[in-house]
């Protein structure tokens, strides 16, 4: 009786990570969880199509990370050649401390969307670029960053 409720466990699993429809999900780690202004963090994604695309914003940090918030500059491929830098803000607690963020041992993810209809300009290979952009330098607590790209259906 075992057996079967293994096979099943496996094909749920299976089929579920096959559901995935991301071009990319990825965390970048950040040495020493010391995360400073001039080293930003670079994403490289292949677009096979010139549809709409959600852009979410990925994040590990400990549960030593000093604030509730973390600001990022993110740069943008754009039309034309010319690239867009955004200041984005990630809320990462409640006001009483909670995290928000989903807890796996010691570090917490959070996956925030940060673009909802984006096209990129042309099919291909697509570099953005990610900077810690808050007073402390560098960043204490930091374990990973990075980006999900999934298209819109």
């Amino acid at each position: 009786m075992k057996y079967p409720l293994l096979l099943l466990l496996i094909s749920c699993t299976v089929l579920t990570a096959c559901d995935d429809s991301a071009v990319l999900d990825k965390f970048v780690p950040i040495a020493d969880h010391a995360w400073k202004y001039d080293e930003p963090v670079s994403v490289e994604a292949h677009i096979a199509d010139r549809r709409p695309y959600r852009i979410y914003l990925n994040l590990r940090h400990t549960p030593d990370y000093r604030y509730s918030n973390i600001f990022m500059r993110i740069t943008f491929p754009e039309q034309g050649g010319k690239d867009t830098t955004e200041r984005v803000e990630l809320t990462l607690a409640t006001p009483d401390g909670r995290w928000l963020g989903s807890g796996t041992g010691n570090l917490y993810t959070h996956q925030q969307l940060i673009k909802d209809q984006f096209v990129f300009p042309d099919t291909g290979q697509f570099i953005f670029k990610i900077e810690q952009n808050m007073r402390e330098n560098p960043l204490s607590e930091i374990s990973d960053v990075g980006l999900r790209i999934v298209p819109v259906e």
